[in-house]
């Protein structure tokens, strides 16, 4: 049996939005490129990620940046689902609200005149949270497009339209209406659109790929 929907109150929301906006502003990629000696918008792809931060300054630092910007989305997905877990449904459903904010955050940081990232570690670690499979899923998806092409933005948008479909399946069949699915459907959005430059780039066969 399905547990009851607890209505959500315009305070909750108000408070889980505005603390995973914050949160997912943060831009650790700026912050360790600057304790670096380094202005990431100047370097490499100007774009303020973990890929650039790899790129620019060398894997231990970009391998940081991605942690930390992980645990920007689990920590703003995951704090509802502890405080609000025992509500029914309510947990999950604020938790998906941190999430997007958190997401929303890094990408259009108030702190970096609305610049940021794009999104993609925050996602995994929000999802670690809210729907473990299906990053699961995504995470062997990434791994392997990454192996067989070495360029991080193709594996970041198959990443992306993977998690869609492990939504759908784990799911949305066994409980159609599931907000889970709607959030593989609107985060996979979010992380092609993101991606649009890369996309180009890729067309035009000047992506940047990492060495083998």
């Amino acid at each position: 049996m399905d547990e009851p929907l607890v209505p959500m109150t315009t305070p909750a929301i108000l408070i889980v939005s505005l603390l995973g906006y914050l949160v997912g502003s943060i831009s650790f990629a700026v912050i360790v490129a600057k304790s670096r000696g380094v202005d990431i918008f100047k370097e490499g792809s100007g774009n303020p990620g973990a890929t650039n931060v790899k790129r620019t300054l060398g894997a231990k630092w970009g391998n940081l940046v991605f942690a930390l910007d992980a645990l920007k989305g689990l920590v703003a997905a995951g704090w509802p689902l502890l405080v609000y877990g025992a509500a029914g449904d309510l947990g999950l459903r604020l938790g998906i609200i941190g999430l997007v904010a958190a997401i929303i955050g890094h990408s259009y940081s108030v702190f970096l005149k609305f610049r940021g990232g794009k999104g993609v570690a925050t996602t995994m670690g929000g999802l670690l949270a809210i729907m473990p499979l299906v990053l699961l899923i995504g995470l062997a998806v990434w791994g392997l497009t990454f192996l067989a092409s070495r360029i991080v933005a193709l594996a970041s948008i198959l990443f992306a339209l993977s998690l869609p479909v492990g939504a759908y399946y784990l799911h949305y069949l066994d409980r159609p209406g599931d907000p889970r699915f709607t959030l593989a459907v609107l985060l996979g959005l979010l992380i092609v659109v993101r991606h649009r430059s890369n996309i180009v780039r890729m067309l035009q066969g000047k992506e940047n790929r990492f060495k083998r």
